[in-house]
């Protein structure tokens, strides 16, 4: 910016009294300067003159481009509208891309943004702890997630970080299985992946537990694989750590584990198409995402891993064939050195802490 106090600018609406009736009190440009630390003000209606001040001045425009590896546009988007208009204005400027810059910035965490997160996963857990005590059989999926969103919102939370899989039985061999209508049946287990928002920041857990309180040997022995290969995928979460690396090497701990259970053998593993291994039949997804502002968060997948980066680790075994899957997922943060720091490890995990809270 040629002006110091255009280096950072914030358009308002304007207000006034038939608006505060109708919609509430808004921010005057005092407020906003409080609340934001933005200097510079104005109302939205000196938009159209400011902006063409400020392309004056100006040779090389950056735009905010969604391109977000899960993103699907269908329709014209308001971002995208005001790129071609003013595209259509000034022909004769450079255009760039701010979304290499954006994915920088939103990978690395500030101390106070991680707090946040801590935040959103303490409010996870108390949704976690009331489920146990909750769940039983002849239940039914919706009432749980209604205890859980009438726990995140009494602690402050705006709700879900994301529409929340309440899958008992074979439900939970559908990944994203949102309907949550079924009775949760005796002898079933049920896959929760679940997360609470707080102050715009995502939690994103996933746990699964017994209907009646008790896991069979079977769904025992299968869970506790589930959870050794998360325990041993989280160590790699270091500095340095490549993306496409990392989830081959998670590729080879669940091998080990699947062969260990049974699901496949020794020539299903020599067998193999390298572009969809044999694990893959059981668990089909990747381990890891970034987490923060989104629950799917931005961040540059091909370059090597940073402290403060916060991602999930969630392993999974599905087995339709024996009518239940297994997935367990927790939030962590990388550390400079060292093991990544785990913000739910205060929220059980362990089947014998699942089974004495249920039968407590």
């Amino acid at each position: 910016a040629v002006e110091e106090k255009h280096r950072e600018v914030l358009f308002l609406r304007e207000t006034n009294e038939h608006i505060a009736i109708w919609e509430g009190e808004k921010l005057t440009k005092e407020k906003a300067l409080e609340v934001s630390g933005i200097k510079t003000v104005y109302w939205l209606s000196e938009f159209d003159k400011i902006f063409f001040e400020l392309m004056t001045q100006s040779e090389l425009i950056y735009f905010n481009t969604n391109e977000h590896y899960r993103q699907a546009v269908e329709t014209e988007t308001r971002e995208a509208r005001f790129i071609r208009n003013t595209k259509e204005k000034f022909p004769a400027h450079s255009w760039a891309k701010s979304n290499p810059i954006l994915q920088r910035l939103r990978s690395i965490k500030s101390e106070v943004e991680i707090d946040l997160m801590q935040k959103a996963c303490n409010i996870t857990e108390k949704g976690f702890r009331r489920v146990l005590n909750f769940v039983k059989p002849e239940v039914w999926e919706y009432e749980i997630e209604a205890e859980y969103i009438h726990e995140f919102i009494r602690n402050r939370s705006k709700g879900f970080a994301y529409t929340p899989i309440i899958a008992s039985g074979n439900n939970a061999n559908v990944l994203h299985y949102i309907e949550n209508k079924e009775q949760c049946k005796a002898g079933d287990l049920i896959l929760m992946d679940v997360g609470a928002e707080y102050a715009n920041y995502s939690s994103d857990m996933t746990r699964t537990i017994p209907v009646s309180g008790k896991f069979t040997s079977r769904q025992r022995d299968v869970y506790n694989a589930v959870n050794r290969v998360k325990d041993d995928a989280t160590k790699m979460l270091v500095p340095g750590t490549l993306w496409k690396e990392y989830h081959i090497e998670v590729g080879k701990l669940m091998t080990s584990e699947l062969l260990g259970l049974g699901l496949i053998d020794k020539a299903d593993v020599q067998n193999e198409d390298p572009e969809w291994p044999a694990y893959k039949k059981y668990f089909m997804h990747g381990t890891s995402h970034h987490i923060g502002l989104d629950t799917h968060d931005y961040g540059i997948l091909w370059e090597p891993m940073k402290a403060n980066m916060v991602f999930t680790v969630e392993p999974g075994i599905y087995i339709p064939e024996e009518g239940f899957g297994i997935r367990l997922e927790d939030d962590v943060v990388i550390q400079e050195n060292g093991e990544p720091f785990n913000l739910m490890k205060n929220i059980p995990i362990e089947a014998d802490e699942i089974e004495d809270i249920m039968n407590s």
